[in-house]
């Protein structure tokens, strides 16, 4: 009760301040996966080898013969990028709160901004396990599948904070609802496949750390089965939108969102291909986690756009708003 007091007394965030730190939380959650796939093809992942100090003793790297120094430090950077991220996080959560006490209706704004800070504490214990694992492949894996739901959900407080809380109403045919759900589970299916290419794959994170005992071709092919399985299923949307003049109803700017997932997720595709002719080469491995933040970004604003919750009620404080109704 105390604390929500002084969040009542911080300035009303203006809608822009609101769409901005959204859209901080969806930048910041990317980049540190990216940020992570650095210290992944630098072979950094042991460079600060405990947790949470980086040596024994010492928060920040320190002089060390078993470990360069370099590597020491593009480590502790992606550890230092963790408190950007809760900061931003931290902030989105104020902002929310803040909008909650003048918009008592507006819970589901505030359990979205929440999801924020939880999963960055969540990510940064798994983190730390990572570490105390020597990089196990799999404790890997599972240290990058938080960020991209983190990003997935930043997307989605981004959308709440432009939009009401009335019941979601439909924009798409009935028959299309079921086939959208499908084009998430063909995403989930795709990050999680990659992660297991990642875990065959050269880029451990260290040069003595174990990888996944599997062929990687077999692996690169079930890979590129879920991206084909993802553009079908995108592909059937289409058609079904097409024939439903699904148009008609929200205008252009349901189909630019289709749109932005066909161009994102053929590029994705198509780096992928020549990351895996030229041997995976370190640099386009961090492009291609970029790729992949970038399609379950827009896959995620096509998800947003396809619900209507009303216009946006939170725009301003309760005393204005009803003002600017009244008129």
């Amino acid at each position: 009760m105390q604390l929500s007091s002084l969040v009542g007394r911080l300035p009303y965030p203006s809608q822009s301040l609101q769409r901005g730190l959204a859209i901080a939380a969806i930048v910041t959650q990317a980049g540190i996966g990216v940020t992570g796939s650095i210290v992944r093809v630098t072979g950094s992942g042991l460079g600060c080898p405990t947790w949470p100090q980086c040596f024994p003793g010492s928060m920040v790297p320190v002089e060390h013969p078993e470990y360069a120094t370099l590597n020491q430090w593009i480590e502790y950077g992606n550890r230092l990028l963790t408190i950007v991220v809760v900061f931003v996080a931290a902030l989105a959560v104020l902002a929310a709160w803040r909008v909650y006490l003048d918009h008592p209706s507006r819970k589901r704004l505030l359990r979205l901004a929440w999801i924020m800070p939880a999963g960055v504490v969540a990510q940064a214990v798994i983190g730390g396990i990572t570490v105390l694992t020597d990089l196990l492949w799999w404790i890997v894996a599972l240290h990058f599948l938080p960020s991209t739901a983190l990003v997935w959900m930043a997307v989605v407080l981004l959308r709440a904070f432009n939009e009401g809380d009335e019941p979601p109403r439909w924009r798409i045919p009935r028959a299309s609802r079921p086939v959208l759900s499908a084009l998430v589970v063909a995403l989930a299916g795709l990050i999680m496949a990659g992660t297991v290419v990642t875990g065959a794959g050269p880029h451990g994170g260290d040069p003595d750390v174990e990888r996944f005992d599997a062929p990687i071709e077999t692996l690169a092919e079930i890979h590129v089965g879920f991206l084909v399985a993802f553009l079908a299923v995108l592909a059937v949307l289409g058609v079904q939108w097409y024939r439903a003049r699904a148009e008609k109803a929200v205008g252009k700017a349901l189909w630019v969102r289709y749109a932005a997932v066909w161009a994102v997720a053929l590029a994705q595709g198509l780096l992928g291909s020549i990351q895996y002719r030229l041997g995976i080469p370190e640099a386009l491995v961090s492009l291609h986690v970029l790729g992949s933040m970038l399609v379950i970004i827009a896959t995620a604003a096509l998800w947003c756009a396809t619900r209507d919750r009303g216009p946006a009620v939170s725009a301003a404080p309760a005393g204005e708003s009803a003002a600017v109704h009244a008129a």
